[in-house]
């Protein structure tokens, strides 16, 4: 009895402290994760997988979290050899029965003002709202520079 109470409670912890997905029917947030920082950055990046299990798009349209002045949803294209990152005006659209891709080099969360470094293996929670799911909290695991999700579906 005592064995058993202890692996459930170890299987419980376990699966308190690893954000693999958030959920808001029809949406589904899935590997969310933000890429360690050194001591003196003042920005940070996030990275997921949002799909919509829906039958109306929808929209990301901002983020927030205690550990940054702001949470912006940015692009990042290359335009003749030069990187260009901007902000995305009017939200980012998760199209009905498809998925959108947070990553290195497209789409991705930007934390601006970060109030304090983000260290491998912190948990930061970052509420994502979105136009028809509203907000939805999310558990973002920090993760070393050259992380890669599972499948690498929406890695570098």
């Amino acid at each position: 009895m005592i064995k058993t109470m202890t692996i459930a409670l170890a299987i419980a912890a376990t699966a308190a402290a690893a954000p693999a997905s958030a959920v808001a029917a029809p949406l589904r947030i899935e590997t969310p994760w933000l890429r360690e920082t050194p001591p003196a950055a003042r920005t940070g990046a996030g990275y997921a997988l949002i799909r919509n299990a829906g039958r109306r798009e929808d929209r990301l349209l901002d983020a927030r979290s205690t550990v940054a002045e702001r949470v912006e949803v940015h692009s990042m294209t290359m335009d003749g050899g030069i990187m260009r990152m901007r902000p995305v005006t009017g939200g980012l659209a998760v199209p009905a029965g498809g998925a959108v891709a947070l990553r290195s080099g497209g789409y991705h969360l930007m934390l601006m003002g970060l109030k304090r470094p983000l260290r491998r293996g912190d948990v930061v929670e970052i509420r994502l709202r979105f136009a028809h799911a509203g907000e939805l909290p999310v558990r973002f695991r920090v993760e070393p520079i050259d992380f890669r999700p599972e499948g690498g579906q929406h890695g570098r």
